[in-house]
């Protein structure tokens, strides 16, 4: 991979609003949104019934998790008997261990990338107040889907296949026609698919509008409706465009994002990110096997290079907000 940028990442942390806000999207179903939704500031969500809990991620800093407790137990609400996590990126599953009561499910691939990554995402920006994080791997998982019940309500789990990485979960509350999406869809932010793949967003987008939710809790971002899926099938659609006409040209991803218009996508936090997705459409484009387990020691090595490639395209360190 050729970057023509320089040979170290550069990356910042910046100072800002670090509370989170649980909202009740639907009767018993809430969403934890932290804002502003960029780098490492992820959402999270809860599902309550006849005094039963269900937790849908956790948080990134020790910090920021242990808020998201206060928050979610604020008013007498049940301690979660269970917590998953939509995939095994540390902001969404590092804050595990502040629910000790409960039993952690995910896909049986983010157990093992979870075990296989560590604490690397801490080392990407070293400045971040981390906390004292125990990392704690799911203690059950699953293949396809998997129903918990909570109470008079049910929360499905489903595997949407590779997208935003091998193992994301969605999470559907069918009784009350609420999805949490996990980093498949983040709301208002670009998307990141270097671990996954931009066709298999695409098949993971449709799957989840068809299931006609009313309310959609992206991973990132602020809680809205489909029109979150809409924008995110059409940055889809136009990062596969750029790659398919670039490696027609004989382009390199770092020259297409470089003179890419972002046109209706320049408003979306972290656009940066243009650089890894057309890594992963370029791969796409020239055949390359995907949906198979990655390969973490590839993985984390390739992230140093396309973070270099992010802080060239962008002009300034890398921001992070945990």
């Amino acid at each position: 991979m050729s970057s023509g940028t320089g040979s170290a990442a550069a990356v910042a942390v910046a100072a800002v609003d670090r509370s989170g806000v649980l909202s009740e999207v639907a009767d018993g179903v809430f969403a934890y949104v932290q804002p502003d939704g960029s780098w490492c500031v992820n959402n999270a969500g809860l599902v309550v019934s006849d005094g039963r809990a269900v937790l849908v991620d956790t948080a990134a800093t020790e910090a920021r998790a242990r808020r998201l407790r206060a928050a979610v137990l604020a008013g007498g609400r049940p301690v979660p008997y269970a917590v998953v996590n939509t995939h095994s990126h540390g902001d969404h599953t590092f804050g595990n261990f502040v629910f000790p009561e409960a039993v952690v499910y995910a896909h049986h691939e983010t157990r093992r990338e979870m075990a296989a990554a560590g604490l690397h995402l801490t080392g990407l920006w070293p400045e971040v107040e981390w906390g004292d994080i125990e990392l704690v791997l799911p203690h059950s998982t699953y293949r396809d889907e998997l129903t918990l019940h909570v109470g008079g309500l049910t929360a499905r789990l489903l595997h949407l296949g590779v997208a935003h990485s091998t193992n994301d979960t969605a999470v559907w509350v069918p009784e009350r026609r609420v999805l949490f999406t996990g980093d498949v869809v983040m709301s208002g932010v670009t998307p990141f698919l270097p671990m996954g793949s931009v066709a298999g967003s695409l098949r993971a987008v449709e799957r989840m509008r068809a299931l006609d939710p009313a309310v959609v809790v992206a991973g990132h971002g602020a809680v809205g409706g489909t029109e979150v899926l809409d924008t995110t099938e059409a940055y889809l659609r136009w990062v596969q465009e750029l790659a398919r006409d670039g490696a027609a040209a004989g382009l390199t991803p770092w020259e297409v994002a470089r003179e890419a218009d972002l046109g209706p996508f320049a408003g979306l936090l972290d656009p940066e990110r243009i650089v890894p997705n057309l890594h992963r459409a370029f791969a796409e484009e020239a055949d390359l096997a995907h949906g198979e387990a990655l390969d973490m020691r590839a993985v984390i090595a390739e992230m140093d290079t396309l973070f270099r490639e992010m802080t060239a395209y962008r002009g300034a360190p890398l921001a992070c907000h945990a």
